[in-house]
């Protein structure tokens, strides 16, 4: 029997237990120190230079006049201040940020740095003016320069004029707010974010020909692994006693079980294996599956959506049908917001005006992975009629943002959505995939607006952040 919403197994807290389970499933397959996706050391960081914009406050005292932000504005302290932030996120972000020794002040030293950013073209620009007059110079590096740009520009240095000039402009990343440095790292996670795909590799486990391709714009790979391979590894792992530890978490951990036998919960823990096995080998950093030739008669492999559902929640990305724009835009989710997302089929409630979204797996840790379970419940595949899958069941009133990211258009588009869910029906009576959610939009006053299929939902109104994030590298928005 399951314990609705228990907190512990056999005595031991869940989340250390996870925690232990995680560290031994890890080890098990790829032996001491070695992640089974590829960890962020192993790739080249994303560069970013960054330039302070100012004039000395001396050569001002001499002046007399001091404009926007004032004589009361320590320059040289500020600049001190931002270095330091600068330093932690260099070490949190996994990042190379390449500051200017002297902040830019005469049209020379703007010369040199333009000089400079064409020979080594790193992968962002951060300036930071604290002067309005140096603006002028901020707008002459956007405009000798094609590489993305965020400008910080703390409140009392730029006018409305400014904050317009950039507003609408592809490939700049404007914030203009008091000393916001979560901003500044959102935008240092916007540059690391396309770096990072473009180091990545997808595995597509599939029934097609095994052949490599590079996705345009974004340059992330994507290998064919034939669909054996991961047969192969199921049967390895299948009733393997890492795996039978998985699935007894499994029935301790959910809130119920419906369809499933404790056979096919056993059953379902060797997918998770078997994928982390395809990851290590691959040397992949997320994974996508066409799993629905291997679920109908004759059965040729369990639904891998147990596994799906603990990969993501460690943060590795795991795209259902090998939709790759479907989990293309789950990577990018995952490194902009640190959190996995929810792939759907989407639908609507026409009389009540909600959108509908479904699928058989889901997340369980819904704020990342070091964020608790949602409860979910044990099911079997609703189109395939066997085996099992969890039932996540998201939280009621939770503010959301879903997604999908469109590799075939040129330029690439992002379709972008939000709203605040209010419902998980039951299934039944409703029919469609294991987990669902009902979601009241916000901005479109009719759900039958909602264009594309398998969108990407996760938690947190982010499409602000969506959003500049497509303008900073020319993705065109849809919504």
């Amino acid at each position: 029997m399951c314990k609705s919403c228990s907190d512990s197994t056999s005595g031991v807290p869940r989340r250390d237990f996870m925690i232990a389970m995680s560290a031994m499933t890890g080890a098990a397959l790829t032996g001491p120190g070695v992640s089974s996706a590829r960890s962020t050391n192993q790739r080249a960081p994303a560069v970013v230079t960054c330039a302070f914009l100012y004039p000395p406050t001396k050569d001002l005292d001499e002046v007399g006049y001091y404009s926007w932000p004032g004589s009361s504005f320590d320059a040289e302290g500020r600049e001190a201040q931002y270095r330091k932030v600068l330093a932690q996120f260099e070490r949190d972000l996994g990042i190379k940020i390449d500051v200017e020794p002297k902040p830019l002040d005469k049209a020379e030293s703007v010369d040199q740095f333009l000089s400079k950013i064409k020979g080594t073209q790193p992968d962002g620009l951060l300036l930071i003016p604290f002067k309005k007059s140096h603006f002028e110079s901020v707008a002459r590096i956007v405009e000798g320069t094609d590489i993305p740009t965020v400008v910080m520009a703390t409140m009392g240095i730029l006018l409305n004029r400014h904050v317009q000039m950039f507003r609408d402009k592809p490939g700049v990343h404007l914030i203009n707010s008091l000393d916001n440095f979560d901003a500044i790292s959102d935008g240092l996670k916007m540059i690391r974010a396309k770096r990072w795909m473009k180091e990545s590799l997808i595995a597509d486990i599939n029934v097609i020909e095994p052949g490599e391709t590079e996705t345009p714009f974004l340059g992330t790979r994507v290998r064919v692994v034939p669909a054996e391979k991961y047969i192969a590894e199921c049967k390895r792992w299948e009733d393997s006693e890492k795996a039978n530890a998985l699935a007894r978490t499994y029935l301790d951990e959910c809130s119920g079980i419906i369809e499933p036998n404790e056979k096919d919960v056993y059953a379902s823990a060797a997918s998770y294996f078997a994928l982390k096995g395809v990851l290590e080998k691959e040397g992949a950093d997320a994974v996508m599956m066409n799993c629905l030739p291997g679920l109908s008669r004759p059965h040729k492999h369990v639904p891998p959506c147990m596994g799906f559902m603990n990969l993501r929640d460690e943060g590795i990305v795991a795209g259902c049908e090998s939709d790759l724009d479907a989990t293309l835009s789950m990577m990018l989710i995952q490194t902009l917001f640190d959190k996995p997302a929810f792939q759907h089929n989407p639908s609507m409630d026409t009389i009540r005006n909600l959108y509908f979204g479904a699928h058989c797996t889901a997340p369980s840790k819904m704020n990342g992975k070091d964020s608790s379970n949602q409860n979910y419940i044990l099911r079997s595949h609703a189109e395939a009629g066997w085996g099992c899958v969890p039932q996540v069941l998201f939280t009621i009133g939770q503010e959301v943002t879903f997604i999908k990211y469109l590799s075939r258009e040129d330029p690439p588009q992002m379709l972008i959505y939000g709203g605040e869910i209010v419902r998980c029906p039951d299934n039944p009576p409703c029919g469609g995939c294991r987990t669902n959610v009902e979601i009241k939009l916000k901005e479109l006053d009719d759900a039958r607006d909602v264009k594309g299929h398998h969108l990407c939902l996760f938690y947190g109104d982010s499409m602000r952040q969506m959003r500049q994030f497509c303008k900073l590298f020319g993705i065109q928005t849809v919504s």
